[in-house]
């Protein structure tokens, strides 16, 4: 796993075959972005089955729900994570062999990879007719190859449009308080050679009213039933804006983000972390010592403000409830 903690000034991997360090990697976001993280969870679940010694099936089983536990422990509001759990747990139970078992969570953790990959892909193709030659995009978070192990969602459609010969120009907010926008989103976009400019959160509603913007996209980290949408918190600010000044905000996600037993996003878990991110900065302190702080990962777009959300089996629009419906069936 490249430590995305570490970038853009280190390129350091994560090598291991404990699965107690991927569960560690994804809570500290050395691996990050939904999909991403339903890939390392089905990896770490599949380490954590290989070295169980059981005198019984069910012994067995008992072992590897307290790793899947572990796992998705770490990250609460990551759709992708969960389902990526079911399926590994699902599979476990599809035969009595211990050995064979084991192999299974192995294969179905390579075809998980294998899947988001080529999620990613579709969602880039499918995405990028959304895309206008010439326009300015606005992006929040980082939703590259970084966080989906393929061409990535938003920034996946923007690459897919600068492939086919669309000439696009991107602003990237920072995206408070980790800055996955100024240390991730452009230090791919620089290696993707597309056209961008940096800019904090508080300057997206500056540069929408004077018409510099034609379109924003993110991702997401869950999509309840109803088209609602958990994202990067900061998401949600940057979508009433854009709905305040006509400028259409899509979301692009594979369906494994979606997850229909949650009917609105009242219902989505909101991750609450540490202080000392909004205090520090790449340890370096910015606030008084003891100071209050809120700090939650995520915040949640109601579907009012969503123009479309993207998909690897096509693009969902409004009432979304139906599309969503009809998409996954």
């Amino acid at each position: 796993m490249l430590d995305q903690t570490r970038l853009p000034r280190e390129d350091v991997y994560i090598e291991t075959s404990d699965y107690a360090v991927v569960a560690e990697a994804i809570k500290d976001l050395k691996v990050r972005g939904a999909p991403a993280i339903g890939v390392a969870g089905a990896y770490g679940i599949a380490l954590g089955a290989l070295p169980i010694e059981a005198g019984s099936t069910e012994a067995f089983r008992t072992r590897l729900h307290d790793v899947i536990r572990t796992i998705t422990a770490t990250r609460p509001t990551a759709r992708n994570l969960f389902w990526a759990a079911e399926r590994m747990e699902k599979v476990a139970s599809g035969t009595q062999d211990i050995g064979d078992i084991k192999e299974a969570l192995v294969a179905e953790a390579v075809a998980i990879h294998v899947e988001e990959t080529e999620y990613s892909r579709l969602v880039s193709a499918i995405g990028s007719d959304l895309v206008i030659d010439g326009s300015t995009i606005l992006t929040h978070c980082n939703t590259g190859p970084l966080a989906t192990t393929g061409y990535g969602t938003a920034f996946g459609v923007i690459f897919a449009a600068a492939q086919q010969g669309k000439q696009v120009k991107v602003l990237v907010d920072e995206t408070r308080p980790l800055l996955q926008g100024s240390r991730l989103t452009t230090w791919e976009l620089q290696k993707a050679g597309i056209s961008f400019t940096l800019i904090t959160d508080s300057m997206a509603g500056y540069f929408m009213s004077k018409g510099k913007v034609d379109s924003t996209i993110v991702g997401a980290d869950c999509i309840a039933a109803n088209g609602d949408t958990a994202n990067k918190i900061g998401t949600y600010s940057v979508a009433v804006l854009a709905k305040a000044h006509g400028i259409p905000f899509y979301v692009a996600a594979p369906t494994s983000t979606v997850d229909v037993s949650l009917k609105t996003g009242k219902e989505i878990i909101i991750e609450e972390r540490r202080a000392k991110e909004i205090t520090h900065i790449q340890g370096i302190p910015i606030a008084p010592d003891g100071v209050d702080v809120a700090n939650p990962a995520f915040d949640v777009t109601p579907a009012k403000y969503i123009t479309a959300i993207i998909t690897e089996r096509g693009i969902i629009r409004k009432p979304f409830g139906r599309g969503i419906a009809t998409i996954l069936s």
